[in-house]
Order: structure tokens, then C-alpha cells, then sequence
């Protein structure tokens, strides 16, 4: 009769994105323990046992940047337009529950752990772009790299108002490659080869 969930992996996968949901939905402040247990269909003690408290479920249910190290593997003329082809690609996929955009509704909250989730999530992209990018000023290029595509994640995909927001996703790919280019490439280098 009862519900019981036999897989604890499956519990984990489904407690997970039940948190995720609920931390784009209502944000880290208005978030529960038991609103994402409901929506995960397991009890308010299963999600305990698995995260142990309200901001371990949220560390864990925001992922890193997995799939980077692939986008910026293979030749360095071509890294623009993966960069900015995987972010566009990723943020239309998922712009109902992306978790960066949930961080950054909640750190312009003034939430103190989303701003510290947030910024961990730039700090592991950040390394994988430190990684593959050649030239001067490596530093300031990859934060503006980030800057960038914080500035169109909150225009289209946070606001979603105006020509950016209305932009079809293969015209906004096209002009981020090109805005990235000179960050990416900057003036006097021509790219060589690498990235893996």
C-alpha cells in the first residue's frame, strides 16, 4: 500500500529535481524541506537522511559545469561559437528550471547563500575557461566571459522582456559568438589549436 521508494538512487535523482523545481519556482528563502519532498513524492525524513539539511539539498541539487570541459575541447577558432552555442542551447532546454537563473532571482533578493551558490558556480567555469584560453589578461577576459553571459541570462531568461528576450536562439548564438570573440581571441593573437 504504501509508496515506498526501494532505490535510493532513484530517490536521490527525484529529491533533487523536486529541488531544484522548487528553488526556481519560489527561491532558497521560500524553499522547504517539505515542499520538496512532496513534490518528489518521499517523506520530509528521506530527504533529510540523504542531504542532511536545507542547504546541503541545495549544494547538492546545483549542478557544475560537467558538460564544459567537453564544450571546450577541440579547436580554438571554433571556441566562440561552442561556448556560445552549449550556453544557448542549455539555457532554452531548461529556461523552466535552470538553476542559474534561480540563483540569480535569489541573489538579486539579497540572499546571502544563493549569491555564495552563484558564485561558485562562476568559480568552477571559471577555471575550465582559465584552462583553455591563451594571451594576456587571462583573468579579466574570463571574467567577462562570465559577465557576458550573466548579462543575457538575466535580460532573456530572468526579465524576459525586450529585443534580446524576443531574439530567436540561433540569431542570439550567432551575436554571442561574435561578442565573444575578441574576450576569447583578443586583438593581435591568432588562435592555435587547442583545448584537447
Amino acid at each position: 500500500m504504501a509508496r515506498r521508494r526501494r532505490d535510493p538512487e532513484a530517490s536521490r535523482r527525484a529529491i533533487l529535481d523536486a529541488a531544484r523545481r522548487e528553488l526556481y519556482e519560489r527561491g532558497y528563502s521560500r524553499m522547504t524541506i517539505r515542499g520538496v519532498a512532496s513534490r518528489a513524492g518521499v517523506t520530509h525524513g528521506l530527504v533529510m537522511r540523504h542531504f542532511g539539511s536545507k542547504e546541503g539539498l541545495l549544494r547538492a541539487s546545483i549542478q557544475g559545469p560537467d558538460e564544459l570541459d567537453s564544450i571546450l575541447a577541440g579547436d580554438a577558432e571554433g571556441l566562440p561559437q561552442r561556448i556560445a552555442t552549449a550556453f544557448v542551447e542549455r539555457m532554452e532546454a531548461a529556461r523552466s528550471s535552470d538553476q542559474m537563473v534561480a540563483l540569480i532571482r535569489s541573489a538579486a533578493a539579497d540572499d546571502p547563500l544563493a549569491t555564495d551558490l552563484y558564485l561558485t558556480m562562476q568559480a568552477q567555469s571559471a577555471r575550465a575557461y582559465r584552462a583553455v584560453l591563451t594571451g594576456p589578461d587571462i583573468d579579466e577576459r574570463v571574467d567577462l566571459l562570465g559577465s557576458v553571459l550573466l548579462g543575457v541570462t538575466f535580460s532573456r531568461y530572468v526579465v524576459g522582456a525586450g529585443t534580446l528576450a524576443a531574439m530567436e536562439p540561433a540569431e542570439l548564438a550567432r551575436h554571442l559568438a561574435e561578442l565573444l570573440r575578441p574576450v576569447v581571441h583578443p586583438a593581435g593573437r591568432t588562435p592555435t589549436g587547442a583545448g584537447g
